[in-house]
C-alpha cells in the first residue's frame, strides 16, 4: 500500500468510527509506525480534512451545526473532574482547554470530551501518564471552548458552575 492509500485508509477509518479511533490502533492495522500514523493525520488536515485529536484517539469533526461558547473559568486540579461532570451532565462536549502563556502566548489543548466516561478517561489517563493540566501553568485559570444542541444546554452548564464558585 502505498502513502496516499493508506491515508485514505485512515481517513475513512476516522470519519466512518462512532468513537475516537487512536494512532496505536491505525498503526496496527496499517502495519506502520505510531509516529508515520501522526505525521499522515498532519497531511490529511493539511489538505483540508476536519480531524480532530482527543485524548482517546482521533474523530470526525462533528458535521450537524451546533451552538459553541467559549467560557472562562478557575478551579483547582481536584476540581477537574467536578467541572467536567458538570459540563458533560448540561449536554456540552468540551473541545478543548485554553491557556495564556506568557512566552508562547495562547496555548490550545483539544479535549473533545462529552461524557462522563470521557471524563473518567481523560483523568485515568493523565494520572496514568503523571500530566500535569495546562491550568497548572496559570493557576487554575483557564478557557474551555463548550458546544452543544443548544442555547439552554450552555446556559444551564454555565449555571452550574456559577453555584460551583467555577466560573470566572
Amino acid at each position: 500500500m502505498d502513502n496516499h492509500d493508506r491515508r485514505n485508509k485512515i481517513l475513512e477509518a476516522i470519519q466512518n468510527s462512532d468513537s475516537p479511533v487512536s494512532a496505536s490502533l491505525l498503526s496496527k492495522e496499517m502495519g506502520v509506525s505510531r509516529q508515520i500514523i501522526v505525521g499522515d493525520v498532519a497531511l490529511l488536515r493539511a489538505e483540508g480534512n476536519d480531524i480532530l485529536s482527543t485524548p482517546r484517539g482521533y474523530v470526525a469533526a462533528p458535521k450537524e451545526k451546533t451552538v459553541t461558547r467559549r467560557i472562562a473559568v478557575n478551579h483547582s486540579a481536584e476540581e477537574t473532574q467536578l467541572e467536567l461532570y458538570s459540563l458533560v451532565d448540561a449536554g456540552c462536549t468540551v473541545e478543548d482547554v485554553i491557556v495564556e502563556h506568557p512566552i508562547y502566548g495562547q496555548l490550545i489543548g483539544g479535549l473533545r470530551i462529552s461524557s462522563r466516561y470521557d471524563v473518567d478517561e481523560f483523568l485515568r489517563k493523565s494520572k496514568e501518564e503523571n500530566a500535569t493540566p495546562l491550568s497548572a501553568l496559570t493557576e487554575g485559570i483557564h478557557l474551555h471552548t463548550l458546544s452543544a444542541n443548544s442555547e439552554e444546554q450552555i446556559d444551564r452548564a454555565i449555571e452550574k458552575l456559577k453555584e460551583l464558585g467555577i466560573l470566572l
